[in-house]
This record gives C-alpha cells, structure tokens and sequence, in this order.
C-alpha cells in the first residue's frame, strides 16, 4: 500500500446551478458546469503512525499553516466513506494543501479541495477497481462537498438525475455526453475578483435554507427545463441562448438567496457594476461575453476563444479598478485532474 498521495484537482463553474440538497449530499436538481484549468488545488495525504484511539487522527496545513478550523468539514467527509476507506481508522494523516486562487471566495474551493482530496485517498486504499476510479472518486468528492463530484472530469460535467440525461445520477459525475459545437469546446472563463476572503455565509448554510423556501419547488423545476434548453444552445453553437440562460441562472441562484428566510446578500455593489458594464460591452460591441455568478460576489465572465483579445482589452481597461486590487485570473475550460508524482 503506498503511503503518500498526491493531485491536482481543478475547480468548476456551474452554469446550471445546484442550489439546496438532501441528505448525504443528494442534489435537489441537476448541474452542468466548465472544469476549469488555472483555478486549481494541489493536495498531498501523507500516512503516518497513528498514536491516538480517536476514531480518525489527521492534521490540516493550507499553504503550509495549520488549518485546525477545516477539521469539522473533513471529519464529517471521513466518516461518510470510512466503510469503504477502512485505513482511515488505522493511520495518523498529514494533509497539506495549497489552492491557486483566494480560499472562500465563490470560486469554487471546496469543489478543486474535496475532489483532490477524495482523489489522493482513493489513491491510496488499496484494491482499487482502476475501471470505475473516477466513478467512485466523484461519488466519494461528492460526501465532501456536492460541486466536487464536478471536478473529477474535465470539459463540461454534469451531475443529478436528469430524465433526458442517460447515465446522469445523484451519486456521482458525469462527462457531458451530448453533442458540443466545438465554438463550446475551447471555452474562456476570466475571473473577476470583486472580493476575496472567507463569504459571510457558507455555501452549506446557504443549501439548508432551501429546505423552507417559499419558490424551492419552482426553482428546481427551473433548472431541470433550462438544462434541456442549455442542451439545445451547446450543440447548436448558439451562444446568445447559451448566455440568456447561463446569466439567468446566475440570477436565479443570488435570488434564492435574497428570498430564504433568513435572507442574505452575497453580490457586493461592484459586482453589480461589473455586470451593468458587462452588459454594456456586448450591446456596443456585439461580442458574445457573458457573466456566471457563484456563491459569492466575484463574476466570472465567459466567452469563447476567438473573443480573447477584445475581452482582455475590456477587463483591463473597464473592469479591473471595480476588481479588488485590480485582481483578476484569466482562465479556460481544462482537462480534468492530474495525479502528482512524488
């Protein structure tokens, strides 16, 4: 059995959103979403000699500095899979990790955190079934943090039963299996960072309130009727319908959270600028550049490769005095996670 382990696992942009959950991480609807490429976390699980009888014994270290305050989420994580992750319970664990993007700041971090994470123990348990380890990587990502299980495959993912989907489940990922115009295959996500810092409410608060929403049934239904459409504008190429509903999306998400009770505000007032400029850059220039939103107030605005040069003119010029620190990350779709040789 080998003793260390090591992956980089990207972080993902859901264009159709998964807002409120069941138990054991069960999705309320379905999600598609971009894997990312420069938005990433490097994780490496080490194992050591265990000197305690608590059930689970492990250290955290983000960039090098402990982290006792992500012990709660991993500990819940480990018990979900300690049945089928038996050495869990046998060894002392070193975890370090190092994201390349601002923890807790709606990219996503949980998501490139818990799949890296779930990659290097399934790496390191022993009879590995090679033909399903993705398949079980994404079920196990998914116990950790729901948008993980996205961050097992690259391109576009989707993951939630879904009746027009074949293969689609609630347990695990899957590759988007439809027919995408290549305009979709080489995709540009730029992230704009209005805010970094920890979000004053967590995305697992923010999934409970969902529970007693007033509009939860109608949103869910949304997102079922909008995957089908946004399976329409994929094949198609059609990317004025591809950014109505992605932007609607968006929306919807931040409205859902405006209406919980109790409500809450996660788009800071730049984040809103950013947006009223984004629209105004594709009504004046026709450039298809289009805004997502995640559960935070940063906007990643998307647009296909050819767009390239014009966008990055825009960003600079117009965008980056609303960006903290006039910060942002030029990212595009990616191929999915690395293991890490040691």
């Amino acid at each position: 059995m080998n003793l260390i382990s090591k992956w980089r696992s990207p972080s993902n942009i859901a264009l159709i959103k998964y807002w409120g959950k069941y138990e054991n991480q069960i999705p309320a609807n379905p999600s598609l979403s971009f894997t990312l490429s420069e938005c990433y976390t490097e994780t490496s699980v080490a194992l050591k000699e265990k000197k305690t009888d608590e059930p689970f014994s492990f250290e955290v270290f983000l960039d090098e500095i402990p982290k006792p305050g992500f012990k709660k989420k991993i500990e819940a994580f480990f018990t979900r899979i300690a049945n089928e992750a038996g050495f869990l319970k046998e060894y002392h664990l070193e975890i370090r990790t190092a994201n390349s993007f601002p923890h807790s700041s709606g990219i996503a971090s949980s998501a490139s955190g818990m799949s890296a994470l779930a990659l290097c123990l399934l790496s390191l348990k022993e009879k590995i079934n090679e033909e399903n380890f993705y398949q079980k990587a994404s079920e196990w990502a998914r116990l950790g943090s729901g948008s993980a299980a996205r961050s097992i495959y690259g391109g576009l993912v989707e993951w939630g039963r879904h009746d027009n989907t074949l293969n689609s489940s609630d347990y695990w990922a899957i590759p988007y299996e439809g027919k995408t115009d290549p305009v979709f295959q080489i995709f540009c996500d730029t992230v704009l960072l209005v805010e970094t810092g920890s979000k004053k409410v967590s995305s697992t608060a923010g999934h409970s309130l969902m529970k007693d929403h007033p509009f939860a049934n109608k949103r869910f239904t949304q997102a079922h009727e909008n995957l089908n459409l946004l399976y329409s504008a994929i094949e198609k190429g059609d990317l004025e319908q591809f950014g109505k509903i992605v932007e609607s999306e968006a929306l919807t998400l931040h409205a859902m959270m405006m209406t919980s009770y109790p409500y809450y505000l996660l788009m800071r007032p730049n984040t809103l600028r950013v947006i009223e400029e984004i629209w105004r850059f594709r009504r004046e220039t026709s450039v298809p550049a289009y805004f997502t939103l995640d559960a935070g107030a940063n906007v990643h605005l998307l647009f296909p490769r050819y767009a390239e040069q014009a966008v990055g003119k825009f960003v600079k010029e117009v965008l980056s005095p609303f960006l903290q620190n006039n910060k942002y990350i030029c990212d595009h779709v990616g191929e999915g996670p690395a293991q890490i040789r040691i």
